[in-house]
């Protein structure tokens, strides 16, 4: 999954605006302009699109925790330069304000069916013994039950465009 992918996947569930795109990223700090959203969001194949980098979409990620949880007192939390599945599922689950039985419903929702120890796993330290590497389809899956959540009655996008 690319980190385009992410973001259109978000922004589309949600409902997310050019100017509130731009906003999350002003949360976390982060100037960027109408032109470059719309440069990640253009579909891959088109003349002007651009590739999010890892250390966007951690800070869209971060603004996004900022804009439902709120600033936390002190320093941001710093970018990391290089995202996987398992960083993005957990800023989400953050930013959502998810516990563990509302991921698996959102799973279930998907048809996807997981269970309480396999996703636990997901979000443990890389070197923990329990810890397993969030596939493609553990976030695509969790992406589409997002969608399907927040956006019940829009058949025109239940799958994913990537």
């Amino acid at each position: 999954m690319t980190n385009n992918d992410v973001l259109r996947s978000i922004r589309y569930t949600f409902d997310i605006s050019d100017s509130e795109m731009i906003n999350i990223f002003s949360l976390a700090e982060h100037k960027v302009d109408r032109e470059l959203v719309s440069q990640w969001l253009k579909k891959n194949d088109d003349q002007s699109f651009k590739e999010c980098q890892g250390v966007e979409l951690c800070i869209f990620l971060n603004g996004l925790i900022n804009k439902n949880r709120g600033k936390k007192d002190g320093d941001l939390v710093p970018p990391v330069k290089w995202m996987n599945n398992n960083i993005i599922f957990k800023k989400l689950k953050i930013a959502l304000n998810l516990k563990s039985d509302d991921v698996i419903e959102i799973m279930k929702l998907a048809d996807f069916d997981i269970s309480s120890h396999e996703l636990s796993a997901f979000f443990r330290k890389k070197g923990h013994k329990n810890y397993r590497t969030c596939k493609d389809q553990i976030l695509r899956n969790f992406l589409k039950g997002l969608q399907l959540k927040h956006r019940p009655g829009d058949n025109n996008q239940t799958d994913l465009v990537w």
